[in-house]
């Protein structure tokens, strides 16, 4: 402790951050300088994640443990219907509850069959992960390795098997109040109309910020980060890499920093 810490600003001002392609690569562990990083900017601005993983899996990439809740000021899974403020859990919702169980088999049904008529070089399992705000869904299968899951993204780049997956959906499911977007490399969110990402700014509003400064990768339409990062209750940020997080904080809260070589 031989530095002094710099007070938070007079300004309540809250950075929340995407995790997959913002804080880390995708489904891989948070960079030690990145999260030593975020601990020094905590010093000057409170701090929150949100993704659309579950719980368990951002508190394995941001952490050991349950770290990530003693982290972070707020860290909201699956689109903030899992909420976690100071440490202490809030409140969760379930997607069962608000949508009932024949719509939920309908979809469920529907995403299976579609699957099996597709023809990828791999198939691996978990194509459908149930998850208390959203139903995750990959056409390669959630338990692939990271170059299966390589090969698959770069072929969905060239043949939009998630984008031609999801046009069905939305032709089959029209009216039905459900949304889609696009998520990391191998899959998509399908969850009722406004459980996406601007789901926690619904409790964040009762916070008073002066500012919300959101940052994403995923944040053109379709992509998961689009809503918030959109939306006029945040600053948004779009990010390339979680280098490019970094250099983007230093730019707006450490100024001072900035042209030090």
């Amino acid at each position: 402790m031989a530095a002094a810490e710099t007070p938070r600003s007079k300004k309540r001002i809250l950075c929340l951050f995407d995790v997959d392609g913002t804080l880390t690569p995708p489904r891989q562990k948070i960079d030690p300088e990145v999260a030593e990083f975020l601990q020094e900017l905590r010093k000057r601005v409170m701090i929150g994640v949100v993704g659309g993983s579950d719980y368990s899996k951002i508190a394995e990439q941001l952490g050991e443990g349950d770290e990530v809740i003693d982290k972070f000021d707020y860290v909201f899974a699956e689109n903030g219907t899992v909420q976690y403020k100071n440490g202490q859990l809030v409140s969760k919702q379930t997607i069962q509850n608000y949508l009932g169980e024949e719509l939920l088999q309908e979809l469920i049904n529907f995403c299976l069959n579609y699957i099996s008529l597709l023809k990828l070089p791999k198939k691996r399992g978990t194509f459908i992960e149930f998850r208390n705000g959203m139903l995750n869904v990959s056409p390669v299968g959630r338990s692939c390795t990271l170059e299966e899951r390589i090969e698959f993204s770069e072929l969905d780049k060239k043949e939009r098997i998630r984008e031609k997956f999801v046009a069905a959906l939305k032709r089959e499911f029209a009216g039905k109040g459900l949304r889609f977007s696009r998520g990391g490399m191998i899959s998509f969110d399908v969850f009722p109309e406004g459980w996406d990402k601007r789901y926690c700014l619904n409790v964040l509003d009762d916070e008073r910020f002066d500012a919300i400064h959101f940052f994403g990768n995923e944040t053109t339409p379709g992509g998961n980060d689009y809503e918030i990062y959109d939306d006029p209750r945040t600053v948004g940020h779009s990010i390339q890499s979680p280098q490019d997080t970094v250099q983007r904080c230093r730019e707006i809260f450490f100024p001072e920093t900035v042209n030090e070589s």
